[in-house]
């Protein structure tokens, strides 16, 4: 066998990854697919696309994936483009793409639709507005500092409300770095305190100039800001998520300015004279009012004859007076009755036949405790002399002065005739046992 014709797999799999690398009709292809086995990364995104009939298997890698502006979801039919090639560990081809939108809308469209419903569901647009302040002395305005919305503003706040002051906060409002800028200069213009109303915008565009004005962390920005928020972004046909989210909204920059000021000055002023005006006239036709009930009551039998409005009265407190002498006089009686009582109860005092039964009670009871204390000694003294006799008769004491008893096969031996020679026999001392053998028996013959 000639082994010099075979190939590794190592071997056929780089030289097909070159097939791939170096096919002109591979380097860019146009996609449409459905997407399969999407899960959201934090970093590269793997997943599927497929129609009816195939299925290829697609990365993106991290950079480009953050360019995309909606959020892929499962099923979602797409556009994609990228390259093919060949992953050569698995040894299977797949497509690395490049950019993704979605196939038959516009993906920044549709991420608009998306972050719409999502904070719709949170309750962002549907929040309680804060109202304008009629007469602001302090307009903060978020928007670009050489562009047209800052001059009109300017304009019509120094026409309609000249001592209001109107204080730019600049930022970028187009491109990749605008949505976190226009969101910290909100933050700071909220953060101040010393502002009554807020501004944001920018002049008209297309829908890539005005998306970061329809980004998450602006849309945030405006419904944490204390301040009520004007929107006025592109133009009046042009609706974002911060036109939405804002507590009003203005078509133009200059309709911006007229919600956030009153009329002219000219006309303020003529307002606030009409406004003292009807003041004075109310409270004159009031005072007027005022002075005819007042003439209606010191008019009136009340005030021309006042004794008459507590006559009734002073008769009434009589009456109560006597009938309070007459409860004063019962309760006397009263008092009087309970002193004889009282007096009787004492006579009868149980407690003092409880006092005595005490008195009784504790003469017995030391009684009691002499008795059985003498009884007690008694006892002791018995005690002690039974104990003395008991000392003496003990057999431990008189063998101690020398005595000893004799025991065979465990049993006492109180006579020689119930011994042989040659026995063994044990002797019992106070302090041990001495084990002894019977070497002679000598018997008293007529008791010696």
């Amino acid at each position: 066998m000639d082994r010099s014709k075979y190939l590794t797999v190592s071997q056929l799999t780089k030289y097909l990854k070159l097939k791939f690398d170096r096919d002109p009709y591979l380097q860019t292809v146009y996609l449409t697919g459905e997407l399969s086995n999407f899960r959201l990364r934090s970093g590269h995104q793997y997943f599927s696309l497929k129609d009816d009939h195939a299925v290829i298997d697609a990365v993106m890698f991290r950079g480009q994936f953050s360019k995309v502006k909606f959020t892929p979801e499962e099923g979602m039919k797409l556009c994609v483009t990228g390259h093919v090639g060949l992953y050569e560990r698995s040894g299977r081809y797949q497509i690395y793409i490049d950019t993704m939108e979605p196939d038959g809308i516009g993906s920044l469209y549709l991420a608009f639709e998306q972050l719409k419903k999502k904070l719709s569901a949170e309750g962002l647009f549907s929040r309680p507005k804060k109202p304008v302040p009629l007469f602001p002395r302090r307009i903060a305005v978020v928007t670009s500092l050489n562009g047209a919305v800052i001059r009109d503003i300017n304009t019509t706040v120094r026409r309609r409300y000249p001592i209001a002051q109107v204080v730019l906060f600049p930022t970028v409002v187009q491109g990749e770095k605008a949505a976190a800028d226009i969101a910290r200069q909100i933050k700071r213009a909220g953060e101040r305190g010393d502002f009554d109303t807020l501004i944001i915008g920018r002049g008209g565009g297309s829908i890539e100039d005005l998306w970061p004005f329809n980004e998450e962390v602006v849309a945030r920005a405006i419904a944490d800001c204390p301040l009520p928020v004007i929107s006025s972004v592109g133009h009046e046909t042009d609706t974002t998520i911060a036109d939405l989210v804002a507590d009003q909204r203005a078509a133009t920059p200059t309709a911006a300015a007229e919600l956030a000021t009153p009329q002219r000055l000219d006309n303020t002023l003529m307002l606030i004279g009409d406004f003292q005006r009807r003041l004075y006239n109310t409270l004159r036709a009031q005072i007027d009012f005022e002075k005819k009930q007042l003439a209606k009551l010191t008019g009136s039998y009340i005030f021309q004859q006042p004794t008459r409005l507590y006559e009734n009265y002073a008769q009434k407190v009589d009456q109560l007076t006597q009938q309070l002498r007459q409860q004063e006089n019962r309760l006397t009686s009263a008092a009087n009755d309970v002193a004889q009582l009282e007096n009787r109860l004492l006579a009868y005092n149980p407690q003092r036949l409880v006092d005595q039964d005490q008195l009784t009670v504790q003469q017995l009871t030391a009684r009691l405790q002499t008795a059985v204390q003498a009884r007690v000694q008694q006892a002791g003294q018995q005690l002690q002399a039974l104990t003395k006799q008991l000392h003496s008769l003990d057999p431990l004491k008189i063998m101690e002065r020398g005595y000893t008893y004799v025991t065979k096969d465990g049993k006492v031996v109180n006579q020689a005739a119930q011994l042989a020679p040659g026995e063994p026999l044990l002797l019992h001392f106070a302090d041990g046992e001495v084990m002894v053998t019977i070497t002679e028996i000598k018997e008293k013959k007529n008791g010696k």
